[in-house]
């Protein structure tokens, strides 16, 4: 019965003690790799306060170069307006310069034709000849008067002529210098133009590099925050897991010594056989020596069909379920972890347990653990409801890494890997290393 005991307290103990591989402890990040993530985030933070700080002041550079552009911009269509301008006046100067030098050109002709007279009259006195030849007074009064207004329109000519010359050097003058004018304002509105347009680019090429830097270092944030949480939500579930180990094996050293210490009492209950002795001897009773745990469970019973229906039942409401490492509670499916952070499932060996525990039948979380503990079945023996196992090396139970619940006929039910789901399929020989009756 003590050999039975310590068979009983090494099998507990193999709860925790023994995971395997198809639920095996997470990863617990170091302080060192959790400081150097929390760091990295920190300088992507300040770097995108310092870019968001250059944005700001970028942004009013952008702003002032704007309104620049849009000053030069006005400033241009403002010369523009005055360019146009000055065109009329110096269309309208050349076309007074125009009919100056036609009135120049008239009066030129009134000249030429006086002088043309005298010279054909052979004086340049017309009116002296034109009394001296008069047949009497009045004729000569009369010629007087008409010489008189001659004389008068001659001189007028004359002055005509003069004027004439000085208005079209006036409005020549005019038109070239309102023509020079327009010329000078039409440059002054081409540069303000270009002002405008160098602000203009200007500005935007800022305000575009800027914001390409912003993206780039909020990814690079993000991207850090994302490892930091992932690191966070790491240890966070190492924690966990190592707080339920520890729990388990608080419980199962405790189930063992209450099994421990009830297999004492029925053995001190038992009557101790008593051998036949020659009278006046007296017999020496050694005590036992202390027994040596095995590795290896027991062996087999027949089962209990009723628990096995009721754990194939469960764990059939379940086909189609998403597979998720670590995934698996007493009571239905749970979080994963790891590969399978944040789906809701069952792994493996999640699924046999959960199955066995709605039977009220407790089995080991991890594979390893539970072909260790159940009672061992060989291949020709395996009934429905047996758990069937596969392993890396067949001759070494820990290499298991895969367990299901035969179901009888070559037919199992598993969890198979991640990204697929909880199924019936035909039994796999390859890999596979014994049978365990969970029901024995």
């Amino acid at each position: 019965m003590r050999r039975l005991a310590g068979v009983a307290v090494v099998a507990a103990l193999s709860l925790v003690v023994a995971p395997g591989i198809a639920a095996a402890a997470p990863t617990n990040p170091s302080d060192a790799q959790i400081d150097a993530a929390q760091q990295q985030t920190q300088t992507a933070a300040q770097q995108v306060e310092a870019i968001t700080a250059a944005l700001a002041g970028a942004q009013a550079s952008v702003d002032s170069a704007r309104e620049q552009s849009a000053s030069a911009l006005d400033a241009s269509q403002g010369k523009q307006t005055e360019h146009e301008a000055a065109e009329v006046v110096a269309t309208a100067a050349t076309a007074t310069a125009d009919a100056a030098a036609r009135d120049l050109e008239v009066a030129g002709a009134d000249v030429a034709t006086f002088a043309r007279q005298s010279y054909q009259q052979g004086s340049t006195s017309p009116t002296l000849e034109a009394l001296t030849t008069a047949d009497g007074p009045a004729q000569m009064m009369e010629r007087a008067a008409l010489l008189e207004a001659a004389g008068a329109h001659q001189g007028d000519v004359v002055v005509r002529v003069t004027a004439a010359e000085e208005q079209a050097r006036a409005t020549r003058e005019q038109a070239e210098a309102a023509l020079a004018e327009a010329a000078a304002l039409k440059q002054d509105a081409a540069d303000a133009l270009a002002v405008a347009e160098e602000y203009g680019a200007s500005a935007r090429a800022q305000a575009g590099a800027l914001a390409d830097q912003q993206a780039a270092v909020e990814q690079q944030l993000a991207q850090a925050r994302q490892s930091l949480e992932g690191l966070q939500a790491a240890r966070a579930e190492a924690e966990r897991f190592a707080a339920e180990q520890a729990a388990a094996a608080r419980a199962a050293a405790a189930r063992a010594e209450a099994e421990r210490t009830a297999a004492a009492q029925r053995a001190a209950a038992a009557p101790a056989p008593r051998a036949a002795t020659p009278r006046g001897t007296t017999q020496t009773v050694k005590a036992p020596t202390q027994s040596v745990p095995v590795a290896v469970g027991p062996a087999a019973g027949a089962g209990h069909s009723s628990a096995v229906e009721t754990a194939i039942a469960a764990a059939r409401q379940h086909v189609g379920v998403i597979y998720s490492w670590g995934g698996g509670s007493l009571t239905g499916p749970s979080m994963g972890w790891g590969i399978d952070a944040g789906i809701v499932g069952f792994d493996c060996s999640g699924l046999t347990r959960y199955a066995y525990a709605q039977a009220g039948i407790a089995i080991p979380r991890n594979s390893s653990a539970q072909y260790k503990v159940l009672p061992k079945v060989s291949r020709s023996d395996l009934q429905r409801g047996d758990l069937v196992f596969w392993a890396t090396n067949t001759a070494n139970a820990s290499t298991i890494h895969h367990v299901a619940i035969y179901l009888g006929n070559d037919r199992i039910l598993e969890a198979p890997q991640s990204g697929s789901r909880i199924r019936e399929t035909s039994m796999r020989w390859g890999g596979f290393i014994g049978g365990a009756r969970p029901s024995a």
